[in-house]
């Protein structure tokens, strides 16, 4: 797909691998819209990138038909999709309080495995009525998932549970939509240099970067975006999950 004056949407894209990959489709040249629930942080990234933010619930189905249609309203439906919606608590399956919080775990497939499949299934609805590009594609949507969807550690068993779905799902989604010309594809990062790990100690996040085989250092969310980027001009990427850690696999804790 050529990017270049193409709509594109990125969900979380108020900072983090989400700002990157919103950076770098507005660099090659898409309309990009930010979706987000911190609309103050969202706008913010937005402005400086030349991209429009829209408050967004991804769990809720009107927010997220609205965000649709206030983004196709200016931009044009969007023929890529970068999902990056998340959330990343840790509990214990038993912890000295007792056992998981239930709320928390429903939480977190929530956010993270339903609110993907969520804008996923409605972002399709969209693309499907596009006129198709070359080889019959309508559009692209990459979600992300994480390594601990297969690596993952004490504590992360809601985290690794709603990542593991969006995992399983890739397959599936790619070969329901098929028939419409419309790609799914999924990234599962490992430890990159997001909010969440440097809010980290120096030396915390630099033992984090060593246990990485090679290159032994966080990644950089460019990184992330670059790979996504190629996903989306890569035609015969279509129902795969794409690990982007350096050779990492997680250790128990």
């Amino acid at each position: 797909m050529d990017i270049a004056g193409v709509a594109a949407i990125v969900t979380g894209g108020a900072s983090g691998l989400g700002a990157a990959a919103a950076a770098a489709l507005a660099q090659a040249g898409a309309k990009v819209a930010i979706f987000d629930l911190d609309h103050a942080v969202a706008a913010t990234t937005a402005a400086r990138i030349g991209a429009m933010a829209l408050a967004c619930d991804v769990t809720d189905t009107q927010s997220v038909q609205e965000a649709l249609a206030a983004a196709a309203a200016r931009h044009g439906v969007a023929r890529i999709v970068v999902n990056c919606a998340g959330i990343a608590p840790a509990a214990r399956l038993l912890g000295k309080s007792g056992p998981h919080d239930l709320a928390m775990f429903s939480k977190v497939v929530t956010v993270n495995l339903i609110g993907t499949f969520n804008v996923l299934r409605l972002a399709a609805e969209a693309m499907s009525a596009l006129d198709p590009m070359a080889d019959g594609e309508r559009g692209v949507i990459v979600n992300t998932a994480s390594v601990a969807a297969f690596d993952g550690q004490v504590g992360q068993t809601a985290y690794a549970a709603s990542k593991a779905g969006i995992a399983g799902l890739t397959l599936p989604a790619a070969r329901d939509l098929a028939r419409h010309g419309i790609r799914v594809m999924t990234i599962a990062p490992g430890l990159f240099r997001t909010p969440m790990l440097m809010g980290l100690p120096e030396p915390v996040q630099a033992s984090l970067g060593a246990s990485v085989p090679f290159p032994a250092r966080l990644g950089d969310p460019a990184e992330f975006a670059n790979l996504a980027l190629h996903i989306c001009q890569n035609r015969m990427l279509n129902g795969e999950v794409i690990r982007l850690d350096g050779a990492l696999r997680m250790a128990p804790q």
